[in-house]
């Protein structure tokens, strides 16, 4: 035996028990997949597993750093795996992190440093981290990472309080959840008994508090709408779920489906917000994010209702809607109740917000920006099969997320990006003009600039280069590598020239064009030339919509 310091790795499925009782053929099924996902995961951290005990792992780590952050992809991997399932059907991993010392036996590894880990895995929120005072020393000032500090935490078979820290998983709109402290913190000595009672009091009015100014409400939304359900008035039609998302349960005796149920965002800023709200007379052909049937009630039934009703949405295209109630406050209360149940099932991060009361618009936020029409076109010298990892401006997390979910997905299904790597997709819509402008439209809110859609059902509908590396999207027109007076000529000669367009500039800033290439190549080598021309040391700054630099 011989003793070392090591980084230590525990993980464990929440539920697992409940899971292999309701199903189990298709939840060993499920588990092997997702163990091959965390198990390359952690031989590319440089981890090695060196115990498994059916859902659960624990693997050794050089350094607490590539434990972190192996520990932040994998779970990231997995939720995106996760939304093809109903809520009740995820298969979410807690996982744990301490360093300690340890003692290595034909290669199992013994001692306080895995038994610390597997404690705090058990305190770590479904699909979080649970890492030790020691590891977040270690990670806090190399890692772009989140804590919440849950103080000192008695755990089993450990004699003294263990300091913890949760990490702040990252929604995927780029802001951070607020862990929930699951065990109180360590025993106050010689406290009367009589002073319990006041001291949870304190705690829970300052927990409360903390929670609601973080989550701006989105917690007291959810709470109200778990005890007091939406009810939905009884001359609403009734509507089924025809895409991935919440179980048709969850969906029953609803005004209109969740339209975006197999919609997703990439992490993201957060949204830009609008230069002035939207106001006015209701009009169902303006609504943003929803799909023509649900405008089609907004135009009918909700439009016809008398006072008091109202519509709520959220930027992933979640709807709530309350007819026939008897003030105003019901009508708000239970469409944002509604919508928000109905985000929160299919883990929507986005938060809903009112649209229209009785007749009048009040939503915060102006209509999204968008890029002019056509929305997309198709391109014989330029469509190919769409490859998610191909996808451009994208980490590789999310591609994962667009080969499990767009991918296999029902048509009509679009992809619209951002310049600074958001994206939002839209599946099983009713055309493939209808995915587009949802995409587009929910992504454009997201990003506060216009977006691009990238992909339609099967292929890439825009150049996607693949001989340089994609930087982010290209503007001629303000673009400072070109030569201010020669932007102009620039913007106008690509217009909407079809095919391959390439741009290259040389020492002085003097553009080359390639256009209407049969193929990459051939445009590359068409504006380099044409660049050399007027220019020295050129190299190429755009392939179609996008700016690129050479592959490192």
């Amino acid at each position: 035996m011989k003793r070392k310091i090591a980084a230590i790795f525990a993980a464990d499925i929440a539920g697992y028990s409940r899971l292999v009782a309701e199903d189990e053929e298709q939840t060993l099924r499920r588990l092997a997949s997702y163990r091959e996902v965390i198990d390359d995961f952690i031989a590319r951290a440089g981890g090695r597993i060196f115990n498994t005990a059916g859902d659960a792992v624990l693997a050794e780590f050089p350094s607490a750093v590539d434990a972190v952050r192996c520990a932040i992809d994998i779970q990231e991997s997995l939720r995106t795996r996760n939304m093809a399932y109903p809520p009740s059907r995820q298969m979410s991993f807690r996982i744990g992190i301490t360093i300690g010392d340890v003692v290595e036996r034909n290669g199992d590894l013994l001692g306080d440093g895995v038994n610390i880990a597997a404690r705090l895995e058990g305190l770590a929120e479904v699909g979080g981290i649970c890492v030790s005072r020691a590891v977040h020393e270690q990670v806090a000032n190399k890692l772009s990472v989140q804590f919440a500090d849950i103080g000192a935490q008695e755990v089993k078979n450990i004699p003294t309080p263990v300091h913890a820290y949760m990490v702040a998983m990252r929604r995927e709109d780029g802001s951070y959840a607020t862990p929930q402290v699951k065990k109180a913190a360590s025993k106050v000595a010689a406290a009367p008994v009589w002073m319990w009672p006041l001291v949870v009091a304190i705690v829970s009015v300052t927990a409360i508090g903390v929670s609601g100014f973080l989550y701006n409400t989105k917690l007291k939304q959810t709470a109200s709408a778990a005890a007091t359900p939406a009810v939905t008035p009884s001359a609403t039609p009734a509507a089924s779920v025809a895409t991935p998302g919440p179980s048709p349960t969850q969906m029953a005796k609803a005004p209109m489906v969740p339209q975006n149920a197999g919609a997703a965002m990439a992490p993201m800023p957060a949204p830009s917000p609008s230069a002035a709200p939207m106001a006015g007379k209701f009009a169902a052909d303006s609504v943003p994010f929803i799909n023509e049937r649900v405008r089609s009630f907004l135009a009918g039934d909700y439009s016809a209702a008398g006072d008091y009703k109202a519509f709520a949405l959220n930027v992933g295209g979640f709807t709530g809607s309350a007819l026939n109630q008897p003030n105003e406050e019901a009508a708000r209360n239970m469409a944002i109740e509604q919508c928000q149940k109905r985000a929160d099932a299919a883990q929507s991060p986005r938060r809903c917000e009112l649209y229209v009361v009785g007749n009048t618009i009040v939503y915060a936020h102006g209509k999204p920006p968008m890029p002019p029409q056509p929305y997309f076109r198709h391109d014989a010298m330029t469509e190919r099969v769409f490859v998610s990892k191909d996808f451009p401006m994208v980490r590789e997390p999310q591609k994962v997320r667009l080969e499990n979910m767009f991918v296999p997905a029902a048509k009509s299904r679009s992809v619209a990006l951002g310049p600074g790597g958001q994206y939002f997709m839209v599946l099983g819509a009713s055309s493939a003009e209808d995915a587009a402008r949802r995409s587009l439209e929910s992504c454009g809110a997201i990003a506060g600039v216009a977006c691009l859609v990238v992909a339609i059902d099967d292929n890439f509908v825009v150049p996607v280069p693949t001989l340089f590396r994609i930087t982010g999207f290209f503007n001629a027109a303000t673009n400072a590598s070109i030569v201010a007076d020669a932007r102009g000529e620039v913007v106008r000669k690509l217009g909407d020239a079809m095919g391959w367009n390439a741009v290259a500039v040389g020492t002085a800033g003097r553009p080359g064009l390639g256009l209407k290439a049969a193929d990459e190549k051939a445009a590359v080598t068409s504006a380099l030339a044409d660049c050399a021309k007027r220019d020295s040391d050129c190299h190429v700054i755009a392939l179609g919509p996008f700016t690129v630099g050479p592959i490192n």
